[in-house]
C-alpha cells in the first residue's frame, strides 16, 4: 500500500493550521497529490432549523449573520491551505494526468482547493471515500465536547484511515510509532492503512494492555518483520481504575512516540477510549497525532 492522494477537511477553524500543515507535509514526503477540501454551510438551512419560517424578520437576521460567518471560515481554510502549500512548495494541479491503456507516470506532490455547499458530516466521509488518508484537525473545541460531528462521521464512514492533526503540527511525524494493539479488525485496519508511516518510521513499539493477550503483540511484531518492519512489543498489565485507552496513550508518551495508530471502534466505545476522562488531556493536545481506523 502507499500513499498517493491525501485530503484534508478544511473548516477554517482553529485546528486548520495543523491539519493543512500536517496533510501538505505528507503530501511532499509521499509526493502524493493533496486536497484542501472545504464545506461551506447552508446559512438557510441553519435558518430553517429554528423553525420560524423564512418570513420572520429573527430568521432573515439569522441569514445574514451566519451567511457572514460562513464567508469568514472559507476565507480562513483557504488562506490556510495557500500557506501550507507555498510552504512545501507544492504545484497547484486541479487535474491529473492524462494516461493511455498501459501507460504509467511518475507523480509528483501536488495540491489543489475544492469547495461544496452542505453539511460537512455527510460530505467530508463521501469525498474521503476517493482518497488514500484523510487529515483531520483535532482542536481544545474537540476536548471540550463529547464528540464532533465532522470527526466521528468521518471516521464511521469514509472507509479509509483517518489521521487527527493537533492545531500545532508537531515537528516530527512517524519517526517513532507507537500502535495501540488488541488483535481486533479495527486495530487491523489501522496497520494496514499505517503502512507506509511504519516502513520510514526509524522506530515501532507495539503497545498491548489491560487483559489482552501479551502474545498477541508479539504475533504482530512478527507480522511486520515479514513486511521489512522491525518492531518491539510492550505490555502493560491492567491498572485498577484506568481505562486501556487511557494506559495505551501513556505507554505511548513514555516511548516518546509521535504518532499513534490505533483502531476505532462502535461510538460510545470509541468516545470512551479517545476523548473521555485522562484521555482527553491527551487527545486535545498539541504533542501526538493519531492514525485510526474504523
Amino acid at each position: 500500500m502507499s500513499i498517493q492522494t491525501i485530503v484534508y477537511a478544511a473548516s477554517g477553524g482553529s485546528a486548520g493550521h495543523g491539519a493543512a500543515e500536517l496533510a501538505c507535509r505528507l503530501a511532499r514526503r509521499f509526493e502524493a497529490h493533496v486536497e484542501g477540501f472545504h464545506v461551506r454551510a447552508d446559512p438557510r438551512q441553519a435558518a430553517l432549523a429554528f423553525g420560524d419560517g423564512f418570513g420572520s424578520p429573527v430568521v432573515g437576521d439569522l441569514i445574514e449573520r451566519t451567511a457572514q460567518e460562513v464567508a469568514e471560515a472559507a476565507a480562513r481554510a483557504k488562506q490556510q491551505f495557500d500557506q501550507a502549500v507555498a510552504a512545501y512548495n507544492l504545484p497547484l494541479r486541479a487535474e491529473p494526468p492524462t494516461l493511455k491503456p498501459g501507460e504509467t507516470v511518475a507523480l509528483e506532490a501536488t495540491a489543489t482547493w475544492r469547495e461544496e455547499t452542505g453539511f460537512a458530516g455527510d460530505l467530508v466521509p463521501r469525498r474521503a471515500r476517493l482518497f488514500d488518508l484523510v487529515v483531520l484537525g483535532r482542536s481544545e473545541r474537540v476536548v471540550d465536547q463529547p464528540h464532533t460531528d465532522v470527526l466521528e462521521d468521518t471516521l464511521m464512514n469514509c472507509g479509509r484511515p483517518v489521521l487527527l492533526a493537533p492545531a500545532q503540527p508537531p515537528k516530527e511525524l512517524g519517526v517513532t510509532i507507537a500502535i495501540a494493539w488488541n488483535a481486533s479488525a479495527e486495530s487491523a485496519r489501522a496497520v494496514t492503512g499505517a503502512l507506509p508511516f511504519l516502513r520510514h518510521a526509524k522506530a515501532v513499539r507495539v503497545l498491548t494492555a489491560g487483559a489482552t493477550d501479551t502474545s498477541d503483540g508479539s504475533a504482530l511484531v512478527q507480522a511486520l518483520a515479514w513486511r521489512g518492519i522491525a518492531a518491539t512489543g510492550r505490555h502493560r498489565a491492567p491498572l485498577p481504575g484506568v481505562a486501556v485507552g487511557q494506559q495505551l496513550l501513556a505507554a505511548a508518551r513514555e516511548e516518546n512516540a509521535d504518532l499513534l495508530v490505533m483502531g476505532g471502534y462502535g461510538k460510545a466505545p470509541w468516545r470512551e477510549m479517545l476523548l473521555g476522562g485522562a484521555t482527553r488531556q491527551v487527545v486535545g493536545s498539541s504533542l501526538l497525532p493519531i492514525l485510526i481506523a474504523h
